[in-house]
């Protein structure tokens, strides 16, 4: 019952919005991300809202999965990709930026007025 109530949202969504399914999974990856990050107040470069991606996006793959009884790994693996591409690049990309620190800051200010 649940997974067949789902899977109508779901394409009521995509019916409403009149995009491909592709797109939506990549608006999801990104909602969910940033829904995450203010709810929970951590960094976009910690992987808290990070992984609220990845337990959504396993929600919806096991949904689909109970409803068409069976997984379709081409659809499966490229929902997974496209829904978990860019929060992964944005959180990968804020964890590997160097940081200054606030004494690194100052010299860097000084150095560009000079």
């Amino acid at each position: 019952m649940l997974p067949a109530t789902y899977h109508k949202f779901i394409d009521w969504i995509g019916d409403g919005t009149g995009l491909p399914d592709t797109i939506l999974h990549i608006h999801a990856g990104l909602a969910v991300l940033m829904i995450a990050r203010l709810l929970t107040r951590r960094s976009l470069g910690s992987f808290v809202p990070w992984s609220f991606v990845v337990l959504a996006e396993a929600f919806n793959e096991v949904m689909d999965r109970l409803n068409f009884g069976s997984w379709r790994w081409e659809d499966t693996t490229s929902d997974v990709l496209n829904t978990l591409f860019w929060p992964t690049v944005i959180c990968l990309g804020l964890r590997m930026r160097p940081m200054l620190l606030p004494r690194d800051a100052a010299r860097v200010k000084m150095s560009e007025t000079a």
